[in-house]
């Protein structure tokens, strides 16, 4: 929505505009995954490349109304605490998964399940485009406390339409603190509007870096850190 001299105009007098060229934005896809592992003291482990990731669908619940009544009317309207889940579709997954997944590996090459499964966070890019650009920028998208249920898995005969197996998972998760806010599970980072150089310096935290005088490993930022750095608040 952009503003202009033309137009039906509010009380204030500024006139809206629909559909400008450049505001029909959309958002697609999903790449460059990341798991961190828990280090099972309460952080995590160096980010590890998930490859085969086909989709990740955040499902957040809770924050719903709860009215109350008293006097004969509608006194006030109470609301439930928002949780945050999702729901993450792959064909392949890091092998370091496996301790998120209930399995453990006992031997080399061996595997059993039932296991404990152990907390992890997530960290993907989704993609921005407008009807001028379709590669106008991305959002990385950080997720904190998670915990997977046991996937299912379906093995069939190969027939003349072959596929691939396809996992999926739904997840938990445990808010973690943010300063001046109630804790959350989920963060955002908009490329388009957070400066080049900020970007570029979080995406070596969180990816890593090699460089002629040494290497960063990957690393997960608290959103404490990720506020910090870019320069908010």
């Amino acid at each position: 929505m952009a503003t202009g001299s033309t137009g039906p105009t509010g009380p204030t007098g500024i006139a809206l505009l629909w559909d400008v060229v450049g505001d029909r934005t959309f958002e697609t896809g999903v790449n460059r995954g990341v798991l961190y592992p828990s280090d099972g003291h309460g952080g995590y482990e160096a980010g590890v490349p998930w490859n085969g990731l086909t989709a990740v669908t955040e499902s957040p619940s809770g924050a719903e109304a709860t009215p109350l009544y008293a006097d004969n009317i509608k006194y006030l309207s109470l609301t439930s605490v928002e949780e945050f889940g999702a729901k993450i579709e792959a064909y392949t997954y890091p092998d370091e998964f496996a301790q998120c997944d209930g399995s453990a590996e006992v031997a080399d090459g061996v595997m059993i399940g039932q296991q404990a499964h152990d907390m992890f966070a997530l960290c993907y890019t989704t993609s921005l485009g407008n009807d001028i650009d379709d590669d106008a920028g991305y959002k990385i998208h950080i997720i904190y406390g998670a915990k997977a249920k046991p996937s299912e898995r379906a093995y069939k005969t190969i027939n003349d339409k072959p596929d691939a197996i396809a996992f999926s998972w739904d997840v938990t998760t445990t808010p973690v603190s943010v300063t001046g806010f109630k804790p959350t599970a989920s963060l955002v980072i908009d490329s388009t509007k957070v400066s080049a150089n900020d970007l570029k310096a979080l995406e070596e935290l969180l990816y890593g870096k090699i460089s002629p005088t040494g290497t960063v490993a990957p690393a997960l930022q608290t959103p404490d850190q990720i506020i910090a750095l870019i320069g908010v608040g």
